[in-house]
């Protein structure tokens, strides 16, 4: 039961969230009849498993089980307690929310918890100070005279909200102070100030970092100064993982799905300057190399990836680390590269619009990329240690795309007969090594995505717990039903641990007064659990129908069940007592076929 906000406010959250547009938020939807299927967010999710219904205003995938309503899908992609749930979406929506909060219970309360919403409103007030320090003529001039050298202009400066981090300790620790609402442990929490109470970004160009739907989870900063790290990034925090954040999401996000494509370069300015050229489904990684975690947010928006580094040695190596990541991710990825000495950033002003887009349509295809490199190494370079690493990472890319099925067994064919003639090995002893390969790539993304991949419900074994499940299948499609058996229908009659909760949400929005509706009933629960338990409850029993010849066969298998408890009370202690049928056999003995679901 919600505990600080009432039903009517979470009610009208809801309401105010349509499910397809926040789901697409953070996945690519496309339509398949009625509903809307994409990639499920919650497992590793190789084809569109997840359906998205804009009439019921649900989601549900077939493949790991997940499902609730908006609040439910918020609560479980940004890891948040159900309040500060329907709080994230009141924001999205602009409701205000303070005059129906409830006191909230002390009890529930940990001294060492972070509110990631608290931490969000917080990352909005330091971009404004950020913001302000860079429109001061004192203490924004040596940043805008970066930003004049790069060529950004006012626009773009507005768009991507920079700002600067004044060239004093404690400046935005100061600023907090005064505002007088904002503790200094949450600046510490957000990782906007250290344990000593100074600022973490002092005389620094500041880049806020947003999640998809614009929220500011984070910071990037960079030197103004010769001293010090070039870029530093906030710290990991309950909003922000480098690992699992793209800079400028929230700007292309839409341009990826309508292309197919995502470009990823490596900088701040350079995604900058390629949405000032209008080159608008450009991303960047956060100082970090490109991970797994990057490959399945973009994978749920692009077909295609497209890496644009800088053509240098280290450019060549942050692609060629890529590109695995890219393989196993299932996503069809291709290399391009700027003239060397110069980053996309730079080559965008040189050369322009059109000849960046080259760059992106003449992008190198992964197997060819790391052909060309074996080959270089076996013509340059006669060391056996040089030779080995390289066969070893066409070999290893060729296992990853084979075991996520983003090669095809042609080209691999093909790999091996021209390896086989380069290094004097026989074919069958390099495919053989290439099957050893693929078992271990199996076993890591087994390993990543757990053994089931799925999030098992136990929903309990025998006759009693089928007539339990059935119970509710109806009365979740049908409530009406309730009321013709009210009698015959109470909590009591639920044992298995998971019906017994979703009987306890489910009976007590019956028996109250209102409309009934699933999407109404799963904004009475808190429990991401009880939310899918009756997202599939649901959706079985429609299938099903036939509820009142159903309902009353339920009952009537879980009162005679409730009977035969009695009896065996009743003669308990007698002689023949040990000698009774289980309740199972009995009625499966008069009444086997009572029930669909035997």
């Amino acid at each position: 039961m919600p505990g600080i906000f009432d039903y009517a406010a979470i009610a009208r959250v809801q309401q105010a969230n349509d499910i397809v547009d926040v789901v697409s938020e953070h996945v690519s939807l496309k339509k398949n009849g009625r509903e809307m299927v994409g990639l499920c967010p919650f497992h590793e999710d190789h084809k569109p498993s997840m359906n998205v219904s804009p009439t019921k205003q649900i989601f549900k995938c077939f493949a790991c089980g997940a499902g609730g309503d908006v609040l439910k899908f918020v609560q479980m992609r940004e890891n948040l307690t159900f309040p500060q749930a329907v709080e994230r979406l009141a924001e999205r929506a602009g409701i205000q929310l303070d005059t129906v909060r409830r006191a909230q219970p002390q009890a529930t309360k940990q001294a060492g918890d972070v509110d990631p919403n608290m931490l969000a409103r917080l990352n909005a007030w330091a971009t404004e100070f950020f913001k302000r320090s860079l429109s001061d003529p004192e203490k924004g001039a040596v940043a805008r005279e970066y930003l004049a050298s790069r060529k950004i202009s006012p626009e773009s400066i507005a768009t991507w909200r920079l700002g600067v981090g004044p060239n004093v300790a404690d400046a935005l620790a100061r600023a907090a102070a005064a505002n007088g609402k904002i503790p200094t442990r949450l600046l510490q929490q957000a990782g906007l100030t250290g344990a000593n109470g100074q600022d973490r970004f002092v005389n620094r160009l500041m880049f806020p970092i947003s999640d998809v739907t614009g929220r500011i989870i984070g910071f990037g900063g960079r030197t103004l100064s010769d001293t010090g790290a070039k870029y530093i990034n906030s710290p990991a925090t309950p909003l922000f993982d480098k690992s699992n954040t793209l800079y400028g999401l929230e700007q292309a996000r839409h341009r990826i799905v309508q292309t197919g494509t995502a470009v990823v370069v490596e900088g701040y300015t350079d995604v900058i300057m390629a949405h000032q050229f209008g080159c608008t489904n450009v991303v960047a990684t956060l100082g970090t190399s490109f991970t797994t975690g990057h490959g399945r947010i973009l994978r749920r928006y692009a077909k295609r990836v497209v890496l644009v580094f800088d053509s240098d040695t280290a450019g060549m190596e942050a692609a060629n680390r890529a590109l695995e990541v890219c393989l196993s991710q299932k996503l069809d990825i291709k290399l391009g590269f700027v003239p060397e000495g110069k980053d996309p950033c730079e080559f965008l002003l040189a050369a322009g619009k059109e000849a960046f887009d080259r760059v992106v349509e003449e992008a190198t295809d992964v197997l060819q990329f790391k052909w060309d490199r074996l080959a270089e190494v076996f013509k340059n370079d006669d060391s056996l240690a040089g030779r080995r690493a390289v066969l070893d990472e066409l070999l290893q890319a060729v296992a990853t795309g084979l075991a996520s099925n983003n090669i095809s067994a042609l080209d691999s064919g093909l790999i091996v007969n021209r390896l086989s003639k380069i290094i004097g090995l026989p074919a069958r002893e390099i495919n053989a090594d290439l099957t050893r390969r693929m078992g271990r790539v199996a076993r890591v993304a087994r390993s990543d995505a757990g053994e089931d991949g799925g999030r098992a419900i136990d929903w309990g074994q025998g006759l009693y717990a089928a007539a339990q499940r059935e119970v509710l299948e109806v009365l979740v499609n049908e409530p009406g039903l309730c009321k013709t058996r009210q009698q015959e229908i109470s909590e009591s009659l639920f044992d298995v641990p998971v019906l017994r909760a979703v009987a306890g949400v489910l009976l007590d929005v019956l028996r109250s007064e209102g409309d009934f509706s699933l999407k109404s009933l799963l904004a009475r629960t808190e429990s991401v659990q009880v939310a899918e338990c009756l997202v599939e409850l649901q959706r079985v029993g429609e299938e099903k129908g036939n509820y009142r010849s159903r309902l009353g066969d339920a009952l009537e298998v879980l009162s005679r069940r409730r009977d035969r408890s009695k009896v065996i009370v009743t003669n308990r202690g007698r002689k023949d007592a040990g000698a009774a049928e289980t309740g199972d056999e009995a009625v499966g003995r008069q009444n086997p076929h009572s029930l669909g679901i035997l």
